[in-house]
């Protein structure tokens, strides 16, 4: 399982490649809307993953206390250590303060700046990490089989409203919910499923994730989260005989990987600083130095500060079991 699961690191050092691509270099002629493209899709891999292995804990390990305990122990020293000190020096509301420490500045009336406007990401994580505790709490293993019905809600909810991409929770947790999917498909018996999956194309799976997160692509949005779910699941369960998992695990990604949530919050407010401002010569000339100490922060961040605190997450959750 260790050695399958090695591609989802894999997949993990692609999201946030595609992330800082998306939002950092140029992609193109500008009305080709090509950053726009790559940087969903990468969102949405990383949302696959997310669900993926949130689910596949719980269904290992249904215990919520430590689960919950984890979670905010991996995401909020960070995130709230960063929002701190931007929040104060661009002299933030009080709504501005509430709504992003407490994940909730994506729902109207929005709470985000520019300088911290990627972190609408984490407000729908931190919401599905809470909603999912709160259903396999309160339903068990019961809780899994509603995902399926949720996700297809979600979906067709956009649908109905016409919202082909938007960071409001209620508009994008289906991308999360299709890992959880995929997840369940992991740990079910229907092996039929599986294989059909493992022998699907990930490479043309790949350009048409990036079409379906194009903003040209109409319809085709509506279906993104079930096409990432695919292109990872084609992979996890792959006979090996399109080699694109071999692609996946190598250790430049797997370093990306293990960085990429250091990566995901430090560049969304270097971004706004005078390392990336200037006019497009300026600002593009500015580039290496602006990815030289994302990634500098963010190698620090996870080996030293991040560890500290998931190292006293681990603690606190073990004495709980004892």
């Amino acid at each position: 399982m260790e050695n399958r699961f090695k591609v989802l690191d894999g997949w993990r050092g692609v999201s946030i490649s595609l992330v800082l691509a998306g939002h950092l270099l140029p992609l193109g002629i500008k009305r080709w809307q090509m950053n726009g493209a790559v940087a969903a899709t990468g969102m949405v891999l990383f949302f696959i993953l997310s669900g993926f292995l949130i689910t596949n804990i719980l269904v290992k390990d249904n215990d919520i206390k430590s689960f919950l305990i984890r979670r905010v122990m991996r995401i909020f020293p960070l995130a709230w250590s960063v929002l701190a000190v931007t929040l104060f020096l661009k002299d933030a509301s009080s709504h501005q303060w509430f709504s992003s420490f407490l994940f909730y500045a994506n729902w109207p009336p929005m709470g985000l700046m520019d300088i911290t406007s990627h972190y609408w990401s984490l407000c729908v994580e931190v919401q599905f990490y809470f909603l999912i505790a709160m259903l396999v709490y309160l339903l068990k293993e019961k809780s899994f089989w509603l995902i399926p019905i949720f996700s297809v809600f979600i979906t067709l909810f956009r649908m109905s409203n016409g919202v082909e991409m938007a960071i409001n929770t209620y508009y994008r947790i289906d991308e999360i919910l299709a890992g959880c999917i995929l997840a369940l498909i992991y740990h079910s018996d229907f092996s039929n499923v599986k294989s059909f999956i493992g022998k699907l194309n990930p490479f043309l799976l790949f350009a048409l994730l990036i079409f379906s997160a194009h903003p040209l692509s109409g319809v085709t949005n509506y279906f993104r989260p079930y096409i990432a779910m695919l292109l990872v699941g084609s992979t996890l369960f792959s006979d090996s005989s399109w080699k694109f998992d071999f692609l996946l695990k190598n250790r430049f990604l797997f370093y990306l990987a293990s960085i990429s949530f250091a990566l995901y919050i430090f560049h969304g407010v270097l971004v706004d600083t005078c390392l990336g401002d200037g006019g497009k010569f300026v600002k593009y000339l500015k580039r290496p130095l602006l990815f030289g100490v994302t990634f500098l922060l963010a190698h620090l961040s996870t080996h030293y500060f991040e560890k500290y605190w998931l190292d006293i997450g681990k603690k606190i959750t073990s004495n709980l079991r004892l």
